[in-house]
């Protein structure tokens, strides 16, 4: 059974920071590029982030260049969203994306967790 499971999301004031989780199990990690999603109300789902299956590369969105870091540990089936510098902007739902290097249309999602910037 494939399951992502995002934790780490919160409420921070602005100009704070929070790392999030997303743990996989179900399926082999190191075979799937790993992103982070948002999706603010009334808003469309947006990339956050990506890493590569076995980390060398990464991207960002603009908005995130310079205060969000994404990594992964593929012996923990983990990939981390380091994010720095929030800002009330920053909130939204918080979605994990795993995408197959083999058959980009085997993608899985998970559940999202919150995150709400705001003094």
């Amino acid at each position: 059974q494939v399951q992502l499971v995002e934790s780490g999301g919160g409420l921070v004031q602005p100009g704070g920071s929070l790392r999030l989780s997303c743990a996989a199990s179900g399926f082999t990690f190191s075979w799937y590029a790993m992103s982070w999603y948002r999706q603010a109300p009334g808003k469309e789902r947006e990339l956050v982030a990506g890493i590569t299956s076995n980390g060398g590369n990464t991207n960002y969105a603009d908005s995130g260049k310079g205060r969000f870091t994404i990594s992964r540990d593929n012996a923990k089936n983990t990939v981390y969203l380091q994010m720095n510098s929030l800002k009330p902007e920053d909130t939204a739902m918080y979605y994990c994306n795993a995408k197959s290097k083999f058959r980009e249309t085997l993608i899985y999602w998970g559940q999202g967790t919150q995150v709400t910037v705001s003094s």
